[in-house]
C-alpha cells in the first residue's frame, strides 16, 4: 500500500481546529492562544522531512518524492471557507512560511542550489531583493538558503535577529521551523506517517 505523506483530511483537521479556536489577534499575546497555529507548521514540515528522509533512503526515487510535496503543497494551498478574520489572517501568514518549506524540499532534492555563499550574505540579498520589490528573487535565495539549513547547516541567529516584519521574515520562519524540527524529535526519519491527523491536540 502506498505511504500517504500528507491527506486533505490531516489538513481540514487541523483548519477545524482553528475555527473552533475562535482565535483573535486581541488573544495573541495570551499563552498558547497561537498554539494550534505552530503545530500546524509542524506538522507540515515534518511531513515534508518525511518525504526527504524516504528519498534518500532512496525507498522513493526523487521524481515521486517531488510529486510528494506537490501533493502536499496543494493541500495546504487549496481555498478553503472562511475562519474567521483573524484567524484567515494567521492561516496567510502561515501558508507564506510553509511556502518557503515547500520550495526548500524541492531545492535540497533537486540538488540544485548554492552550496557555497555565505548563508548570512544570503539572507542579507533576500531581504535587499525584495526591499526592491523582487520578490521572485528573494523567494529564490531563501529557498537556496533552506535547501542548505536541510543538508544540516544552521540558519545564522544574527541574521534573522530582529528584522523588521516582511515577506521575507514570514518566509525565514517557515525555514527556522525545518531547523527546529531537525535538532528535535528525528522519529520522522522512520515514522510510517499513517498516524491520525491532528488528534495530539
Amino acid at each position: 500500500m502506498k505511504e500517504e505523506f500528507y491527506t486533505d483530511k490531516r489538513w481540514q483537521n487541523w483548519l477545524s481546529k482553528v475555527k473552533d479556536s475562535k482565535f483573535t489577534l486581541n488573544d495573541s499575546d495570551e499563552k498558547n492562544a497561537g498554539a494550534v497555529f505552530v503545530y500546524i507548521m509542524d506538522d507540515v514540515v515534518l511531513a515534508c522531512l518525511k518525504v526527504i528522509a524516504r528519498c534518500e533512503r532512496k525507498i522513493i526515487p526523487p521524481d515521486d518524492a517531488l510529486s510528494e510535496l506537490d501533493n502536499i503543497r496543494n493541500i495546504v494551498f487549496k481555498e478553503h471557507d472562511s475562519l474567521g478574520e483573524d484567524a484567515d489572517l494567521m492561516i496567510d501568514s502561515l501558508k507564506t512560511s510553509l511556502a518557503a518549506v515547500f520550495a526548500s524540499c524541492q531545492c535540497y532534492i533537486s540538488g540544485d542550489f548554492d552550496r557555497e555563499s555565505d548563508l548570512k550574505q544570503m539572507v542579507k540579498k533576500a531581504i535587499e531583493a525584495e526591499n526592491q520589490e523582487n520578490i521572485d528573487e528573494a523567494f529564490s535565495i531563501l529557498s537556496h538558503v533552506g535547501a542548505r539549513v536541510i543538508g544540516g547547516e544552521s540558519l545564522p541567529e544574527e541574521a534573522i535577529a530582529d528584522l523588521p516584519y516582511s515577506m521575507s521574515v514570514e518566509l525565514l520562519d517557515g525555514i527556522d521551523a525545518i531547523s527546529a524540527a531537525m535538532i528535535g524529535d528525528d522519529s520522522y526519519k522512520e515514522d510510517d506517517g499513517t498516524e491520525e491527523s491532528g488528534e495530539e491536540l
